[in-house]
């Protein structure tokens, strides 16, 4: 008993720790755009001009590759593409498309390719750029044919309306806003030197704060991540005063929640170190800031009340449904990671086995990171001995299959469509890292 408690203290406070890295700093600056986005989509786009490229009545020449490029161009990470996932298919997607775009969305980021192949090798990043695509398709296919009779059945419900038939237009004041939301993504996640330099910085001073700076330090936060944190915490609280029974109409709360998100994603922008008392205003924070007020000023003049009360509430909708599935999967997945023994790797991973590549696939579950920081994990576990094969394997799953994805596919399409998605996804990714393997040692 003496033993158990300081142990189960310990993974708590990984699972803690794990927590607080990913609510300061990756949750930010694409999850929330992402879910705007994703309410955006479900209450602005007809769902006729969904359902005409990527519906079940679309030709599968259309709506696959539709699908694939869709999730190329909004690829950031897996918990970003889920709400978009969520609003495709609630507004009349087909289940094969939609399961195409889940799956490439995160895969093939192409920030991520690109330092896969600087970091690990170009065999490994080619590899995993064009599995991924032909993964995405071939799963949708069977996805889509495994449930053809429920596709049928609510391809039925849904035409009763004549909803297929139709060809909505959509005014041209959506695709602005659209463009500009996912302008926000890119300028918010985009690792390039026009968005990371510093034009300008200023100085906290020095005795700001002190104790609370010590206390952030102390578990690895800087002031700007414990202040994200604190802005989630307001968020929240205010969100569910002004958007739970926003068709009753904007209050005072409601104003206040939205200008708390802008503030938070105007804080989020800048980069600080942990222990750094420095603030710089880079390119990120400039063109945030262009494109929020672009977006405020476009909605008020384009939109009705009505219009942005729609917007609010499948935003709020979506955050409810997802948000705090990926909270339990992140801190899960913190506790889980300290959990397994780095021998293990050594051992288990170390050469192209099946076994092996499934042990790679069960890495991607457990010890999820964000997109990008599974790269140098990658790296990590290939110094350690890990085998190429079953590190393709682990790259290809770990977008896929984390604890938080599987939580949240379950809430949103069900039991059988996540076991059986989940179970095709474990099953590509380990022959996938296996032949890899073969033809490594073949040449």
């Amino acid at each position: 008993m003496q033993f158990l408690l300081p142990y189960l203290g310990f993974l708590l406070l990984s699972g803690w720790t794990s927590l607080l890295d990913y609510l300061a700093a990756h949750v930010l600056l694409c999850l929330v755009p992402a879910f705007i986005i994703a309410g955006f989509m479900s209450s602005m786009i007809p769902k006729e001009s969904i359902t005409r490229f990527l519906g079940p009545k679309a030709s599968k020449w259309i709506s696959y590759p539709a699908s694939a490029l869709g999730g190329f161009i909004l690829a950031v990470c897996s918990c970003t593409i889920l709400p978009l996932f969520a609003g495709i298919w609630k507004r009349g997607a087909g289940l094969g498309p939609a399961i195409t775009f889940l799956f490439v969305g995160p895969a093939i980021n192409i920030l991520a390719i690109t330092y896969t192949g600087a970091t690990i090798g170009m065999d490994i990043a080619i590899s995993r750029l064009v599995l991924s695509i032909l993964f995405g398709i071939t799963i949708g296919l069977i996805m889509a044919w495994i449930f053809r009779k429920e596709e049928t059945k609510r391809f039925e419900e849904m035409t009763t309306d004549g909803v297929f038939d139709q060809k909505a237009k959509v005014k041209p004041a959506i695709w602005v806003i659209f463009i500009l939301l996912f302008s926000m993504l890119i300028v918010g996640t985009l690792q390039i030197n026009l968005f990371s330099k510093n034009y300008a910085t200023f100085t906290l001073p020095a005795n700001f704060l002190d104790s609370v700076q010590n206390m952030l330090t102390n578990v690895n936060l800087s002031f700007q991540g414990g202040l994200l944190i604190l802005m989630l915490i307001i968020i929240g609280l205010t969100a569910w005063k002004g958007f739970e029974n926003i068709f009753e109409g904007f209050n005072i709360w409601t104003y206040i929640s939205i200008g708390f998100i802008v503030l938070t994603i105007l804080i989020a922008s800048p980069k600080e170190e942990v222990g750094s008392n420095i603030i710089g205003i880079n390119g990120r924070l400039i063109g945030e800031t262009i494109l929020l007020i672009a977006v405020g000023i476009i909605s008020a003049r384009s939109f009705t009340k009505d219009d942005l009360i729609g917007w609010i509430w499948e935003t709020w909708k979506f955050v409810k449904q997802i948000f705090p599935l990926l909270i339990v999967g992140v801190f899960a997945a913190g506790i889980v990671k300290v959990i397994i023994p780095e021998t293990w790797v050594r051992t288990i991973a170390g050469q192209n086995t099946i076994w092996a590549n499934l042990v790679g696939v069960v890495f991607g579950v457990f010890m999820y990171f964000p997109t990008l920081v599974e790269v140098p994990i990658a790296k990590m576990f290939l110094d350690l001995g890990m085998a190429r094969g079953p590190l393709l394997a682990y790259l290809l799953s770990d977008p896929e299959l984390s604890l938080q994805s599987i939580l949240v596919l379950n809430g949103v399409m069900g039991k059988k469509k996540t076991v059986i998605y989940v179970s095709l996804v474990a099953l590509f990714s380990t022959l996938a890292g296996y032949l890899f393997g073969l033809a490594l040692a073949i040449i």
